[in-house]
């Protein structure tokens, strides 16, 4: 990056930073169990509301208790179950209208980041109806009061019921990218860990990865508070401690507790420490190819920790001393090493792969241009890197090769750290898991079904 670009992004960033005690983030309130939501709306004298869901959370019934029980106590209830994976305007625009049409006065988003994000979108456009949702991408363009938004994750690595962000794709041109107010952090968040219970393994894992993402880039970065670091620093023990539980035993109690407990905490500490490349580079595959987020995360986690070097090893040491990966004499940089080796064996453990195939170079200049445009300068990243950086990111992603070019090995931005074997995936496999059968009662965003609550005299 040329050096006045790069003064600039350390000047946006350090105002940001100077003025992080003042500006006005908030947590919502937190409710144990779904049975909670229809008091909190009668409290709030709502009649009406929209749920915003996907569909196979629908198909699996997840949301017939909350149907029921806001029946019972005279709410309407329209849904919306059409939610894809990296949600789009045209979900949202669809979602609106059904707010509109059936004159609600809440929303709650139920399932995974998808709906909740969707969820906050179609807030904002009834909070700026004058706004399109391309209208409102980047930083504060919504400021103003969305109607009472209730957000109820169904896994446990998104943190979008805490964030201020709703990251939202342009399905005509493929873009992705991320609406950041703080009127959009949700009023209410639903920690039952009953709707995580039976959920896919795959989905487990790379949702349990996302977390680590957002706790781990907001640690590393150059804007944390004393809280954001208390959060960061706890979420990434949580998840050490108890992900690989809550893959092998879907219905551990204690560990997907632990897991909500960590998806939270890691989404306090980012949506005020903010996020880095990983996540630019993350929403730029996930626009051009629908690869899902979390799994997006994952894979590009350990080689952008290794790219950033020495930038960020005093702090990785940290968080590899503070979860157990290594011992208090272990200097910074082995401490560091030990700290992404740890990501790349616990990705191979769920299951995910440490390369992409499928990424076309004829795509590579776009997706280096949207991942700039969202990183800089908001990003407080330990490193910059500019267009040519981001470009040679992606040839690391995908194993040194592009899906219609032979192996070229990279420049500029390399791996210092030597990995394990390649694996490949074809993003076109790389996308969530299907639907199981029916009678296992899964979905490939929501839990077991036939673990909550789903008739009107189970919320009595």
């Amino acid at each position: 990056m040329n050096p006045l670009r790069k003064a600039w992004c350390r000047t946006f960033q350090t105002a940001f930073r100077i003025a992080l005690p003042v500006l006005p983030y908030r947590e919502p309130q937190i409710l144990n169990s779904v049975e909670a939501i229809p008091a909190a709306l009668v409290e709030k004298d709502i009649d009406s509301v929209l749920l915003v869901t996907d569909p196979g959370i629908a198909r699996v019934g997840l949301t017939h208790g909350l149907e029921d029980a806001l029946e019972r106590v005279g709410i309407s209830c329209a849904i919306f179950s059409n939610t894809v994976a990296n949600p789009t305007i045209e979900n949202v625009e669809h979602a609106l209208s059904l707010y509109r049409d059936n004159s609600c006065q809440a929303i709650i988003g139920f399932g995974g980041g998808s709906s909740m994000d969707c969820a906050k979108a179609v807030g904002a456009r009834v909070a700026r109806p004058g706004k399109t949702v391309g209208d409102m991408r980047g930083l504060l363009r919504v400021h103003h009061r969305l109607p009472l938004l209730i957000a109820v994750p169904t896994t446990a690595g998104t943190g979008s019921e805490v964030t201020l962000a709703a990251v939202i794709t342009d399905e005509k041109t493929h873009y992705k990218y991320p609406i950041n107010d703080f009127f959009l952090i949700p009023s209410i968040a639903v920690h039952d860990w009953r709707l995580t219970a039976g959920l896919p393994a795959s989905l487990t894992g790379q949702t349990g990865m996302d977390a680590l993402t957002h706790a781990v880039e907001a640690f590393i970065g150059r804007s944390t508070t004393a809280h954001t670091r208390e959060m960061a620093l706890d979420a990434v023990r949580l998840i050490h401690d108890n992900l690989l539980e809550a893959f092998e035993d879907g219905n551990s109690e204690a560990a997907r507790r632990s897991m909500l407990a960590a998806s939270y905490e890691a989404g306090v500490a980012f949506t005020q420490s903010y996020v880095g490349y990983v996540h630019a580079i993350a929403h730029s595959l996930g626009g051009m190819y629908g690869i899902p987020h979390g799994l997006a995360n994952a894979i590009i986690l350990p080689h952008v920790l290794r790219a950033y070097g020495d930038a960020a090893a005093p702090k990785l040491a940290i968080l590899a001393r503070h979860a157990g990966i290594a011992s208090t004499s272990t200097s910074d940089h082995d401490a560091s090493c030990a700290f992404i080796r740890w990501i790349e064996d616990m990705n191979g453990k769920l299951g995910i792969p440490k390369h992409l195939d499928g990424i076309h170079a004829e795509d590579l200049e776009a997706m280096a241009a949207h991942a700039d445009a969202e990183a800089n300068p908001l990003y407080p990243v330990p490193v910059l890197w500019d267009r040519t950086d981001l470009e040679h990111m992606y040839r690391i992603v995908a194993g040194g090769r592009f899906a219609d070019e032979p192996a070229v090995a990279a420049t500029n931005v390399s791996e210092t750290v030597n990995a394990p074997e390649t694996v490949r995936v074809p993003i076109a496999a790389a996308v969530q898991a299907p639907i199981a059968s029916p009678d296992k009662r899964a979905s490939n965003t929501g839990a077991n079904a036939s673990s909550i609550p789903q008739t009107r005299e189970a919320f009595a």
